[in-house]
C-alpha cells in the first residue's frame, strides 16, 4: 500500500506539474517550485513501482499477477481530468481497490464481502474528493480542466457528492446486515455516517472556507472510526 500510494502521489505532481505552476493554490507544489526536478520524481515513480510488484510477488501469485493492473488504475486518475469530469471516480476506484487487495493477499481469491467494502470506499472517496475540488472550479472550467464542480457548478457537485455518501451510508447499513450484525460497529456505523452528513452542514455552495476541515480533518477521522470499530467488532462474531 506504500508503495501504491507513493507511486501514485508522485506521478500526480509529476503529471499536473504545468497545471500546477498555474495554480495559485498548488504551484508551491515541489515540482512547480523547483523543490525536486521532474527527473527526481520519475526515478522515486519508478523505484517505487518496482518495490511494489516485487512485494506483491513476495505475496501470492494473484496479487503478482493484478499488481501491474492495481498500479495502472492508481496513477491513472492524474490523467482523467483532461477528458472526464468522472475523473472524481477514477479516484475513488483506486482507494478502493484497496480493501479487496487486502483479502486478496490473504486469501488469493475474491469474495463479496471485501468488494461492497470496496464500493463503499469508492462511493465515499469520490464524495470527498469532490468537494475537494470546489476549490478549484474557477481555475478548471478557464483552463479547460474537467471535474464536477467545473461542469455542474458548486451547488450540483454538492448534491452529487451528497448523493454518493447516501449511498456509501447505505452500503454501511448492508454490510452491518450481512455481514457484521454487532453493537460494536454499529456505534461505529452511526458515528461515521454522522460525520458524512456533518461534512455537508460546514461546505456550503455559498461558503467552501471549511472544504479543508471537511475533506482533510473530518475524512481522516471518519475512516479511524470506521476501522477501529470494524475491525473490532469482527473479534466478536
Amino acid at each position: 500500500m506504500v508503495f501504491a500510494r507513493n507511486t501514485a502521489m508522485a506521478f500526480n505532481r509529476y503529471a499536473d506539474r504545468d497545471i500546477d505552476s498555474k495554480n495559485e493554490r498548488t504551484a508551491s507544489r515541489e515540482i512547480p517550485a523547483g523543490i525536486i526536478s521532474p527527473r527526481k520524481a520519475l526515478w522515486f515513480i519508478a523505484i517505487n513501482t518496482f518495490l511494489f510488484i516485487l512485494t506483491t510477488a513476495s505475496i501470492n501469485t494473484l496479487t503478482l499477477a493484478l499488481s501491474p493492473l492495481a498500479i495502472a488504475i492508481t496513477m491513472s486518475y492524474s490523467l482523467t481530468k483532461r477528458f472526464t469530469w468522472l475523473c472524481h471516480m477514477v479516484l475513488g476506484l483506486s482507494l478502493a481497490i484497496a480493501p479487496t487487495g487486502a483479502y486478496i493477499a490473504v486469501t488469493s481469491s475474491f469474495a463479496l464481502f471485501p468488494l461492497l467494502i470496496s464500493l463503499l470506499v469508492l462511493c465515499w472517496a469520490s464524495g470527498f474528493d469532490i468537494i475537494y475540488a470546489l476549490q478549484d472550479e474557477e481555475f478548471d472550467a478557464q483552463n479547460h480542466l474537467y471535474s464536477i464542480p467545473a461542469h455542474l457548478g458548486k451547488k450540483g457537485a454538492l448534491i452529487v457528492s451528497f448523493l454518493l455518501h447516501l449511498i456509501a451510508i447505505i452500503l454501511i447499513v448492508c454490510i452491518g446486515i450481512f455481514y457484521i450484525s454487532h453493537l460494536i460497529y454499529w456505534v461505529g456505523a452511526i458515528l461515521f455516517s454522522a460525520i458524512l452528513a456533518y461534512e455537508h452542514i460546514v461546505v456550503k455552495p455559498s461558503d467552501i472556507s471549511k472544504v479543508n476541515l471537511a475533506f482533510g480533518t473530518l475524512n481522516g477521522l471518519g475512516s479511524v472510526i470506521y476501522a477501529i470499530f470494524t475491525i473490532t467488532a469482527l473479534f466478536f462474531i
